[in-house]
C-alpha cells in the first residue's frame, strides 16, 4: 500500500472507513423493511412526480450535492482536453460497455427473455449518479468525472432510443435471435438528466461560485465543505434502504432469479471496471483519472433503466426486476472496486498519481 494511500486512509472519518459495515446494514435494514412491514413497497412507490421516484430523487440528489460542489470547476478545461481520456470514455460506455452486456445476456440467460431484455436496458443506460459518488470515495478526478458525466448524458438523450432499437430489434434479427421493442422518449430520458445531474451540478457550482467569491477559496475548502461531505454519504445510505425496501419482499420471495440476474451483472461490473483500468494503463492516465474512467464504465443509470421498464413492459414485469437488481448488485460489488483502487494506488503505472496531497486532505476532511 503507498504511502498517499495510507495518509488518505488514516485521516478518514469513522463514517468513510466502516463505508461497508453501514452499506451492509443499509441493505439488511431495507430488505427488512420491505419483507416485514406490509405495503411498503407499494407506499414507497406511490410518492412520485411525474413518474420519478421522490425518496429515490431525494437520496440521490443529497448525494450527489456535496460531491459536485467539491469540484473545481474552474480545471474543467484540463480535461475536456484530455482527448485519450474522452475518446477512451466514449468507446468503454457507448461501444462496449452495452455489446458486452448483450452478449452477457443472451449467453447467461438464454431461456429467460423477460430478464435478458431487462439487463440490455440496465447496459444502455450509462451512469450519471451514483458514479460520482465511488469516484470520490476512490480518490478519482473529480474535475474528470463531471465531464464524462455529462457527456454521458447528452450521448443517453441522444442515443439511448436509437441504441435500444438497435440492441433489442435489430441485431437479434441479424443473428436470427428473438426480438422485442422499447418504448422511451427523449423526454423521458432527458428529464432523469435534468432532475438527476442537473440540478445538484448547478447547486454544486453555485454554492463553489458564491462561496469562493465571498469567503474566498481557503475558507470555502476548510470549513464548508467540511461541513457538506458527510451528506453525500448519507445520501447513499438513504437511497441504498429505499431500494431494497422498494423490493424487498421480491427479492427474498425470488432468490433463484435474483441469483441469476446478478451473474451477468458481475461479470459485466468485473470486466467494464477491469477495463477502464487497463486502458488507463496503457494510455498513461495517471491513477486519478484512471480511476474515473473505470467507475464512469462500470456504473449504470439504474434509475433511467427501471423507468423504461416499467413503462415499456409494467412494474410487475421481469424486465423491471432486472433493472432493481441492478444497483442491488452494483452497490456492493462498486464498493468492494473502491478498495480495490486504493490497493493499486501507487503501484506500477499508477506511482505518478497527478492529485497533489493537500487535494487528498481537503478529500478526506470533507
Amino acid at each position: 500500500m503507498s504511502q498517499t494511500h495510507e495518509v488518505v486512509v488514516g485521516r478518514l472519518s469513522t463514517l468513510d472507513r466502516f463505508l461497508p459495515l453501514w452499506i451492509g446494514a443499509a441493505m439488511a435494514v431495507g430488505l427488512l423493511w420491505g419483507r416485514l412491514v406490509p405495503g411498503t413497497g407499494e407506499a414507497l412507490s406511490a410518492v412520485e412526480v411525474d413518474g420519478i421516484s421522490l425518496p429515490i430523487a431525494v437520496g440521490l440528489l443529497v448525494m450527489m450535492y456535496p460531491v459536485l460542489a467539491k469540484v473545481r470547476y474552474d480545471r474543467l478545461d484540463t480535461v475536456v482536453g484530455d482527448r485519450r481520456l474522452l475518446v477512451g470514455s466514449l468507446v468503454l460506455n457507448w461501444l462496449i460497455g452495452p455489446a458486452l452486456m448483450f452478449t452477457l445476456a443472451w449467453l447467461m440467460l438464454p431461456d429467460l427473455p423477460e430478464y435478458r431484455t431487462g439487463l440490455i436496458v440496465v447496459g444502455l443506460a450509462r451512469c450519471i449518479a451514483m458514479v460520482i459518488i465511488w469516484n470520490d470515495l476512490a480518490c478519482g478526478d473529480r474535475e474528470a468525472a463531471a465531464v464524462l458525466v455529462a457527456i454521458n448524458s447528452i450521448f443517453q438523450v441522444v442515443m439511448f432510443a436509437v441504441m435500444g432499437w438497435f440492441y433489442l430489434s435489430v441485431l437479434p434479427g441479424w443473428l436470427g435471435l428473438e426480438t422485442t421493442g422499447i418504448e422511451s422518449s427523449p423526454w423521458e430520458i432527458a428529464k432523469s438528466v435534468l432532475i438527476f445531474l442537473g440540478i445538484p451540478l448547478a447547486a454544486g457550482f453555485l454554492t463553489r461560485r458564491f462561496g469562493e467569491r465571498f469567503k474566498g477559496r481557503t475558507w470555502y475548502e476548510e470549513k464548508l465543505l467540511p461541513k457538506l461531505g458527510p451528506w453525500a454519504l448519507y445520501g447513499l445510505l438513504f437511497t441504498i434502504v429505499v431500494l431494497f425496501a422498494l423490493q424487498g419482499d421480491q427479492i427474498t420471495s425470488h432468490p433463484w432469479d435474483v441469483v441469476r440476474i446478478a451473474a451477468p451483472l458481475l461479470v459485466y461490473f468485473a470486466v467494464m471496471w477491469g477495463a477502464g483500468y487497463l486502458y488507463g494503463a496503457v494510455a498513461r492516465l495517471g491513477y486519478a483519472r484512471t480511476t474515473t474512467m473505470a467507475f464512469t464504465a462500470a456504473g449504470n443509470n439504474f434509475e433511467l433503466a427501471i423507468a423504461v421498464a416499467i413503462g415499456t413492459w409494467g412494474v410487475t414485469s421481469g424486465q423491471a426486476l432486472a433493472g432493481v437488481v441492478g444497483p442491488l448488485i452494483e452497490v456492493p460489488v462498486l464498493v468492494g472496486l473502491v478498495y480495490v483502487s486504493l490497493a493499486l494506488r501507487g503501484r506500477g503505472p499508477f506511482r505518478d498519481d497527478e492529485r497533489p496531497l493537500e487535494d487528498e486532505q481537503v478529500r478526506a476532511s470533507s
